[in-house]
């Protein structure tokens, strides 16, 4: 299965984050990620939305950056030449 093929509802996404499903609701509607909708409007999520996830609450709990930065963080690495998806796959591999 590709990285980017959504198949994670939000319930199973929240717990393999260990977060509630109203934090993601949160970060969604703060546009830090933006989960696949099916046809009945339920949210998807992918690996590579669970690697970004993965990230922004890193960012957040362990960093304490709050939305705002973290949106200016991502905004950043965007930007960059490197794509985002390396730079997190990276940057968990040297964090754990």
């Amino acid at each position: 299965m590709h990285p980017d093929t959504p198949v994670y509802v939000i319930s199973v996404a929240a717990k393999l984050l260990g977060v509630h499903p109203q934090t993601l609701r949160v970060y969604e509607r703060e546009g830090l990620v933006e989960p696949f909708r099916t046809q009945k409007n339920r949210r998807l999520y992918s690996e590579d939305d669970i690697l970004l996830l993965q990230y922004i609450h890193f960012l957040t709990h362990e960093r304490g950056v709050n939305i705002a930065g973290v949106r200016m963080i991502l905004e950043m690495l965007d930007a960059d030449e490197k794509p985002l998806k390396a730079f997190l796959e990276e940057e968990f591999k040297t964090q754990g």
